[in-house]
């Protein structure tokens, strides 16, 4: 059973704009190669400017989903704890190199070291998938078992080919669905008054009549 996760105002605001934003680097990314290659021009500054904030955001999302996993025991909290610092150091190496891809002097001058080009992004997707698959094998499960799988299929799709960013977006946001929704309300009983019945008297039976012989 799927209880709804009581999610805060930032993770939702992460979880509904992350896809867009992806969704918007994506369809960018290919208007910006409609002539055959990729470089510096107004949607690639644009792409790249939304890539920028969708990372940010998961930086954040990283960390609030660390706020979401039950420290029920030693082990779930290291887990987690270790997840969300992979989560991290990971979004961390994905803004250094954008950032490098907006600003030539500093891919120049401060490049990230080559050894980080392939943790960075291991360390991110194994900490976010870490924390989604927490989140669904606990008790009440707090997410479905297809978040993490689409998560896992969106990390899949776009190292086979960053073409099919916009594709793995949709994927993203209907993983993250679950966590955008804002929980519903618990039930409040109302008490009301309840208006006292007037005994009604019994009905009164018959007397025999006496008939005088």
């Amino acid at each position: 059973m799927t209880s709804a996760p009581t999610t805060s105002r930032l993770s939702r605001l992460c979880c509904s704009l992350v896809p867009l934003l992806l969704l918007s680097y994506g369809v960018l990314r290919l208007i910006d190669g409609m002539d055959g290659h990729h470089g510096p021009g107004p949607a690639w500054n644009a792409g790249h400017l939304c890539f920028l904030a969708a990372f940010l955001l998961l930086g954040a999302l990283v960390w609030e989903l660390r706020a979401l996993v039950p420290a029920s025991t030693t082990r779930r909290r290291t887990a987690a704890g270790a997840a969300t610092a992979a989560g991290l150091f990971g979004a961390a190496c994905f803004v250094w190199v954008i950032l490098g891809d907006l600003s030539p002097a500093l891919s120049d001058t401060a490049p990230l070291p080559a050894p980080l080009e392939l943790a960075g992004p291991l360390a991110f997707e194994g900490g976010l998938l870490t924390l989604l698959i927490m989140l669904v094998t606990t008790r009440p499960r707090r997410l479905p078992v297809r978040s993490p799988a689409l998560a896992f299929t969106f990390f899949l799709l776009i190292t086979i080919n960053l073409d099919l960013l916009p594709l793995a977006a949709l994927l993203l946001m209907t993983a993250l669905t679950p966590l955008a929704r804002r929980a519903p309300a618990p039930r409040r009983r109302i008490v009301g008054l309840r208006r006292s019945r007037r005994q009604r008297p019994p009905l009164a039976l018959p007397r025999a009549c006496n008939y005088r012989r």
